[in-house]
């Protein structure tokens, strides 16, 4: 997190994705490395091949929005690599206070207490668990077993074991994962808890190590995710990720089914074999 030249090595890796056929640029002999060269890069944004290496290099100064957005244009970023790309030359001001306890208001976990019928979830922008109802924690694990530290989507993802058995794509949701954190890391930059976290992870996941090092970066609204559950089998459901107005970072994830689908006949008998605790969605506050 403490990476001076992130912006650099992310313009690096951007250029080395690009097919130069693909911006209309004649490849006629053999390249000894992928992607564009710095001065192709340079000719496309319409800025000088000095100026762009020294921007690789960490010794320019901040550059203006114009050659941000000719940066994007000649390097095909999309809409959240644009994004990412701006938080890394205008990164938020450290925060002026120590860090805060966090916790979903008590509203919202009463209303995930009523949603018995789909899997429900709030996180934060480090994939912390702050609250839940009962059917998440059948479809992921049990919340309320694990302490604070563990109810994190990225150390189960990455750490547990068992989350290879929970889902059916784990390697395309650990690279969807590394890339909604690596987002993260731009836009909290003086965050703590999500550079231990990170550390953490770099230390004792080798997949990981590896995507972060690719530099990729996600926001998955909304899509499909599935599930393999030891009792019901496996489950296609669809995810929708809601921010919450006046909350940090904060988002209500939901999982739904396909009406009068497989799915839904195995949430309902889910439902059915797990009782409920009471109270339900209750949650503990995350440091």
């Amino acid at each position: 997190m403490d990476d001076r030249n992130e912006l650099g090595r992310f313009l690096k890796s951007r250029r080395a994705r690009v097919d130069p056929a693909d911006v209309g640029i004649a490849v006629h002999a053999r390249r000894r490395v992928a992607g564009l060269r710095r001065e192709e890069v340079a000719s496309l944004a319409g800025i000088s091949v000095e100026y762009y290496v020294r921007l690789e290099q960490g010794r320019a100064s901040r550059p203006s929005e114009s050659v941000l957005e000719a940066l994007a244009r000649a390097l095909t970023l999309d809409d959240v690599e644009r994004r990412y790309l701006d938080e890394l030359v205008r990164p938020r001001p450290a925060a002026t206070r120590g860090p805060r306890t966090e916790r979903a208001r008590p509203e919202l976990a009463q209303l995930l207490s009523f949603l018995d019928r789909v899997p429900a979830l709030v996180i934060n922008h480090r994939l912390d668990v702050l609250a839940w109802n009962h059917l998440a924690g059948q479809l992921f694990f049990d919340f309320a077993a694990a302490s604070p530290r563990q109810r994190n989507l990225a150390r189960f993802g990455f750490l547990d074991p068992h989350s290879q058995e929970r889902f059916v794509d784990w390697q395309d949701v650990c690279r969807a994962t590394a890339g909604t954190l690596r987002l993260a890391a731009g836009r909290h930059t003086h965050d703590e808890a999500l550079a231990t976290l990170l550390g953490e992870l770099t230390m004792k996941s080798d997949l990981f190590r590896t995507l972060w090092a690719g530099r990729d970066v996600k926001q998955r609204t909304h899509g499909t995710k599935r599930f393999r559950h030891p009792v019901v089998g496996e489950l296609t459901l669809r995810f929708e990720n809601f921010d919450l107005p006046g909350e940090s970072d904060q988002r209500l994830v939901t999982f739904s089914p396909e009406p009068a689908s497989p799915a839904e006949q195995a949430l309902s008998l889910l439902a059915m074999w797990s009782t409920p605790p009471l109270p339900d969605a209750v949650e503990e506050p995350t440091a």
